[in-house]
C-alpha cells in the first residue's frame, strides 16, 4: 500500500469511530454544494474541523474570527462551538464562494451566529478594527498564504491575553523548510511562523499532519499578553 493510501486510509478509520458512520447532512451538503459551484476542493477534513469544533469548545469561546470562509464547511465547525448568543466573523475574498457559503450556512442553521464579509481580508480587518469589537475568543487563518503573517498581526490586535490563533496548511508538503523554495505562498508562511515563534505576545507550536489532506500540518499561538 502507498503512503498516500494508508494515510487516508487510517483518516477513514478515525473518521468511522470518531464521527460516526451516519453522515452530517449539513455539512456533507455544504461539501456537495461547494463542488458543484466549483470551488477548489481545499476545505479542511472531517476530522480537522471536529478538532477546530473542540478547540473553541475548550477555548469557551463565544467569539470566533475566522480569515478565508470558502464554502463554510469549517465555519459550520466552528459555528456549532459556538452559545447561542456567540458570533463568528468570516472573511471571504471571492464573491461567488461567499454566496455558497451563505446557502451552506444558513442550512445549518447558523445564520443568526454568522456574518460573512466579502472583500480582500487586508481590506476587512482594518473596517472590523475601526468598530473596536471585543477579543475574539480564537482566530482561524486559511485564506491566501503569502499574506499570512499579516493576518498573524491583524489577528493579534483583535485578541486579548488567553485568546487562541490557528493557522492552517503551514507544512506546503515540506516546502515549507526546503531554504531554495520561494513560492509566495512558502515564503508567506514562513513569515508567519517566524512571527509565531518570536512575538512576545504569542507561545507556539506546529504539528505534521498526514492523510486525507496529505502531508501538511497547523500551527497554534496562545495570546500570553
Amino acid at each position: 500500500m502507498s503512503e498516500a493510501r494508508l494515510w487516508n486510509a487510517v483518516d477513514d478509520y478515525f473518521t468511522g469511530r470518531l464521527l460516526g458512520d451516519d453522515p452530517d447532512e449539513a455539512l456533507a451538503a455544504a461539501l456537495r454544494e461547494s463542488d458543484a459551484a466549483g470551488l477548489p476542493p481545499i476545505a479542511v477534513s472531517p476530522l480537522q474541523g471536529k478538532l477546530l469544533r473542540l478547540l473553541a469548545r475548550l477555548q469557551g469561546a463565544r467569539r470566533v474570527l475566522e480569515i478565508g470562509t470558502l464554502g463554510g464547511y469549517s465555519t459550520i465547525w466552528l459555528g456549532r462551538a459556538l452559545p447561542a448568543d456567540g458570533r463568528l466573523v468570516t472573511l471571504e475574498y471571492d464573491p461567488r464562494h461567499a454566496e455558497v457559503a451563505l446557502r451552506n450556512i444558513a442550512r445549518a442553521g447558523l445564520a443568526e451566529l454568522v456574518e460573512v464579509r466579502v472583500g480582500p481580508a487586508l481590506e476587512s480587518l482594518p473596517k472590523l478594527a475601526d468598530e473596536q469589537p471585543p477579543p475574539f475568543d480564537l482566530v482561524f487563518i486559511d485564506a491566501d498564504k503569502a499574506n499570512s503573517a499579516h493576518y498573524v498581526e491583524w489577528a493579534l490586535r483583535l485578541t486579548a491575553a488567553g485568546s487562541l490563533i490557528v493557522l492552517d496548511n503551514v507544512v506546503r508538503g515540506g516546502r515549507v523548510a526546503d531554504p531554495d523554495n520561494t513560492d509566495p505562498d512558502v515564503v508567506g508562511t514562513r513569515a508567519a511562523l517566524e512571527m509565531f515563534g518570536t512575538h512576545p505576545r504569542l507561545d507556539a507550536t506546529a504539528v505534521q499532519t498526514v492523510g486525507a489532506k496529505g502531508h501538511d500540518g497547523f500551527a497554534l499561538a496562545r495570546v500570553v499578553s
